[in-house]
């Protein structure tokens, strides 16, 4: 397979390392931190959200303060494993705004699910009015988080 991502460099790196510590770093400050002149650092800027490197900018929320303090991590296991019950479950998954992260994996289960809640009467609502009844669903297993040891999107570069 023919790897079509274009090129880069050390620079490139260091952009996007000290971006991913602070998205509001002004493009002033960001020219200071690599070396570069404000015009270069927002060519290159712009380069890498163009080439797909920077996907976007957020603010990260602080859960408890938003009456989210509860992490659940929940295993799906699907009733039959056809290309049009991974779609429908799929597109069902895209429309709960409580479901954070899903994800396809190998393993005794077929998805993984990452959710957030007020406590666990919250989960429980949930989990009767909506995991249960998302199609294709036959058996679930919940890991609710004791302790968030680390939680951090940062990607090693």
């Amino acid at each position: 397979m023919i790897d079509h991502t274009p090129e880069i460099d050390r620079i490139d790196l260091r952009i996007l390392k000290v971006l991913q510590a602070d998205g509001r770093i002004s493009n002033l400050k960001l020219a200071e931190a690599v070396a570069l002149s404000p015009t270069a650092v927002l060519a290159r800027t712009q380069r890498l959200q163009r080439d797909g490197y920077i996907l976007g900018y957020e603010a990260r929320l602080n859960p408890l303060q938003l009456g989210r303090g509860m992490l659940v991590f929940v295993e799906v296991l699907l009733d039959r494993t056809t290309p049009n019950v991974f779609n429908e479950f799929k597109a069902a998954i895209q429309v709960r705004d409580e479901i954070m992260e899903c994800h396809m994996v190998a393993g005794g289960f077929d998805y993984l699910l990452k959710t957030r809640m007020a406590d666990m009467a919250a989960y429980r609502d949930f989990a009767g009015r909506v995991l249960w009844e998302l199609p294709g669903v036959r058996e679930t297993r919940t890991y609710a988080v004791m302790e968030e040891v680390k939680n951090s999107s940062r990607l090693p570069l």
